[in-house]
C-alpha cells in the first residue's frame, strides 16, 4: 500500500473539535480516526453507522470511541502505590473523585504511518505526578479485506523501570438508525465485577439479573455499568453482538489479552435515548490498586492488544456474514 502525507488526505485542524480526522476507506466500508485521544469518530458499512458519532465540533462526548492508556476506566482517589511510595494522580472524574480513563484523553497523536486503509498514530506518556514513567501508546486502525475494523494498541516502555499498565479502548455501537430500544445485547460472560457507588470494584460474583448478557438483553430497560469477565475465547477472539429484529448485527470482538470488557449503557448521549459502550479491556477499574489484570512493562518492551468491529447484513442464514480475519495489517 502506498503511504500518502497529511496533506494529502487529513483535513486541516480549523473546525475539528478533535484535531486532523483521517478517513480511511475500502469497498462500502468507512471509518473516521481523530488525533485527539487516537479515537474513533466512526464506522459504517454501506452507510450505516455502526458506532456513534458526533459533529464537527464536538470533542467525544461520553469519551466515545477514544483510546485509553496507561490504564483504562478510574483509579480510587487518584492514588496507588509504587514501591511503597504514594502517588497521586490528578482527579479527573470528580463527582467520584476518581482518576478517570488514562493520561491521553486530551491528547493530540502525531501520524506515524497512513494509506487508505490504516492509519498509525502515536502519542508519549512523560513522567508526572501519579505516574513516573515514560512511555508511548500507538494506535492503528486498518480496514481488512472482509471490509471490518481491525485495532491494535501498543504501549512501549522508554523508562528505565518496569511501568504499570492496563489498556483499553471506549467505542459505542449502533446498527444505523434502528431504535437502540429494539435492539439485544449478547456477551458471552460468566462473572461480574460489584462495585460500589463510586464504580470501584470490591469483589465478583456470577452473572445475574441485568448483567447477564449470555443469552441476549434487550437495551430499552438496561441501566448498567458493569464489568464483566470470564469471557468465552473461540479462535481467540470473544466476540459480544448488538443484533437488530431483522437479523443485522454489529459485533466487537476482543483478542485474549483483553480478559475484561465493560458494558455501559447511557441514558445521556446527545440525541440519543440510550447508547450502548462495549469496552475491551486488558484489567478493570482500579486494577493499580487491586492488581486484577495489572501488566509491568519491562523497560524496552511493548505490549499490544487486538480488538476489532465486524458487521452481519441481513437474516440470520440469509448469507452474507462478515468476519474479520488479521492479516495485511502491521505495525
Amino acid at each position: 500500500m502506498t503511504s500518502r502525507s497529511p496533506q494529502e488526505s487529513a483535513p486541516a485542524l480549523q473546525g475539528y473539535a478533535t484535531g486532523r480526522q483521517y478517513e480511511l476507506r475500502r469497498g462500502d466500508a468507512s471509518a473516521v480516526v481523530t488525533e485527539l485521544a487516537a479515537g474513533l469518530r466512526s464506522f459504517s458499512r454501506g452507510g450505516t453507522l455502526l458506532t456513534e458519532t458526533y459533529g464537527d465540533d464536538e470533542i467525544a462526548p461520553g469519551a466515545a470511541g477514544i483510546t485509553l492508556a496507561p490504564w483504562a476506566n478510574r483509579v480510587e482517589d487518584g492514588i496507588w502505590f509504587l514501591n511503597g511510595k504514594k502517588q497521586q494522580l490528578d482527579i479527573t472524574e470528580v463527582a467520584r473523585n476518581n482518576a478517570s480513563h488514562g493520561l491521553l484523553r486530551n491528547s493530540a497523536y502525531a501520524l506515524v504511518d497512513e494509506s487508505e486503509h490504516s492509519v498509525t498514530l502515536e502519542a508519549t506518556i512523560f513522567p508526572q505526578h501519579g505516574y513516573p514513567f515514560l512511555a508511548r501508546h500507538r494506535v492503528q486502525y486498518g480496514i481488512d479485506g472482509d471490509l471490518g475494523l481491525v485495532v491494535r494498541q501498543t504501549l512501549l516502555n522508554d523508562a528505565k523501570e518496569p511501568a504499570p499498565f492496563v489498556l483499553g479502548a471506549h467505542p459505542y455501537l449502533r446498527l444505523g438508525d434502528v431504535p437502540i430500544e429494539e435492539l439485544v445485547l449478547t456477551v458471552a460472560a460468566e462473572t461480574r465485577l460489584v462495585a460500589d457507588d463510586r464504580l470501584i470494584p470490591r469483589s465478583s460474583a456470577p452473572v445475574q439479573g441485568d448483567s447477564d448478557f449470555r443469552t441476549g438483553l434487550n437495551i430499552a430497560a438496561l441501566d448498567v455499568d458493569v464489568a464483566l469477565t470470564d469471557l468465552r475465547y473461540e479462535e481467540g477472539k470473544a466476540r459480544h453482538t448488538l443484533a437488530a429484529p431483522d437479523g443485522r448485527q454489529v459485533s466487537l470482538w476482543q483478542d485474549e489479552t483483553c480478559r475484561y470488557v465493560h458494558v455501559f449503557v447511557s441514558t445521556q448521549y446527545p440525541g440519543r435515548s440510550r447508547a450502548v459502550a462495549v469496552e475491551p479491556m486488558t484489567g478493570p477499574a482500579n486494577a493499580f490498586n487491586s492488581g486484577d489484570g495489572l501488566r509491568w512493562l519491562s523497560p524496552g518492551g511493548s505490549f499490544t492488544i487486538e480488538w476489532g468491529i465486524d458487521y452481519t447484513r441481513g437474516r440470520p442464514g440469509s448469507g452474507f456474514r462478515i468476519r474479520l480475519r488479521w492479516g495485511s495489517i502491521r505495525l
